[in-house]
């Protein structure tokens, strides 16, 4: 027998077409409980198994930054891309490094989900900082809504209106999320839930906590993004992750039909059981491609920094941009005596090392102004 998941709150829009809003249910699920049967207990130690080897690939390089910067920004352009946006990683990179973009919407769309990301996660990481709750969720929400597409629909708050999703009016819509004025209680519950001493293990529950807010979907756009942030900011909290390494949205993309066809039957019949699974598999996977990526990496790194070493025009600051690369891996001529903190033409002599060993390749096409990016980096994390 299917369990309930929450009640409809029917109503009239405009006194005459009638509007089905879902309230979920408070978390845990119950009547019955959620089963951790075998298959279930089992995908949980495997995903359990993955994302503890990912944590271990990202502690074993000399810093961090070697992965993170490309790990952010890759989830950050997956999630956007989720969303409809169009702007690749590279557009990203090389934004940040000379502020200039072909598609300069959907860039700082991405951009944004960065800014979101780095702002929790210093919050929830500091003494003084917000802790994870709805507040905290509201402040990301309005550094990812700032100068953008839906930056008039109430960016930083709880919406006060009606929203749905599919459709074009709350009465013939796929999905009509609770009405505006539960909306604040459910995100209180869910707030306590995650702060409580529930028994289910961590990666459990970040997946139900997904769920439950993207069926609250508290504000009028961006909900898909910030529910995703969710996860990472919740993977890091509960210790599964030191760092957002686990780019869990590129899974769901390749998955997509499955996503909503899981997130659907939730709140239609209660399968909990059925989404957990699918979740599993997903942080699974992309555990498994950030581990591979990272390899990659760390592979990459080695043998670049090995032939710009028997470069016969090496320089301690040639050396020291390739370590920089990994977190800018566009950079031009300015952006380099900034990192290094040199005079132009030593800049230049370490840029020319670079491009000479095939590190750095040259893209603008342009004789002065130049851009230069760490193309095989991008290829890892992009999968060419």
């Amino acid at each position: 027998m299917p369990r309930t998941t929450g009640t409809y709150r029917v109503s009239r829009a405009g006194g005459e077409e009638e509007v089905r809003a879902f309230v979920p249910a408070p978390l845990p699920p119950a009547d019955p409980p959620l089963a951790l049967d075998g298959r279930l207990t089992a995908l949980h130690a495997e995903a359990l198994t993955a994302v503890g080897k990912l944590g271990v690939a990202g502690a074993m390089v000399p810093s961090a930054q070697w992965f993170l910067y490309g790990f952010v920004r890759k989830e950050a352009v997956v999630s956007s891309e989720i969303e409809g946006t169009q702007a690749t990683l590279q557009d990203v990179v090389t934004f940040e490094a000379t502020r200039q973009a072909e598609r300069p919407d959907d860039v700082r769309d991405v951009c944004n989900y960065v800014d979101a990301l780095t702002f929790a996660r210093k919050e929830i990481s500091s003494a003084k900082g917000l802790p994870l709750s709805t507040r905290l969720l509201c402040e990301a929400h309005k550094r990812l809504m700032r100068g953008v597409r839906g930056a008039d629909k109430g960016p930083g708050e709880v919406r006060r209106s009606q929203n749905w999703i599919g459709g074009t009016r709350p009465g013939n819509a796929r999905f009509v999320p609770p009405p505006p004025e539960v909306v604040p209680e459910l995100m209180a519950q869910l707030e306590k839930w995650l702060h409580s001493e529930d028994a289910l293990p961590p990666l459990v529950k970040a997946g139900l906590a997904h769920v439950q807010f993207e069926t609250i979907h508290p504000f009028l756009d961006g909900n898909g993004r910030i529910g995703r942030l969710l996860i990472t900011l919740l993977l890091e909290h509960w210790g599964l992750l030191q760092s957002p390494m686990l780019y869990l949205s590129l899974a769901l993309k390749r998955r997509q039909p499955e996503y909503y066809a899981h997130l659907g039957a939730v709140r239609e019949g209660g399968d909990w059981e059925g989404w957990t699974a699918f979740f599993l598999e997903c942080v699974c996977e992309a555990a498994d491609d950030g581990v591979r990526a990272a390899q990659k990496l760390f592979a990459l790194l080695g043998e670049d920094r090995a032939r710009l070493i028997r470069h016969e025009d090496v320089t301690v600051p040639g050396i020291r941009l390739l370590d920089l690369l990994p977190s800018n891996p566009v950079v031009s001529l300015p952006l380099a005596v900034e990192l290094l903190g040199v005079t132009k033409p030593t800049a230049i002599k370490a840029i020319e090392a670079l491009e000479e060993t095939g590190i750095l390749q040259e893209t603008s096409g342009k004789r002065r102004d130049r851009v230069y990016a760490y193309q095989k980096y991008l290829n890892v994390l992009t999968g060419e």
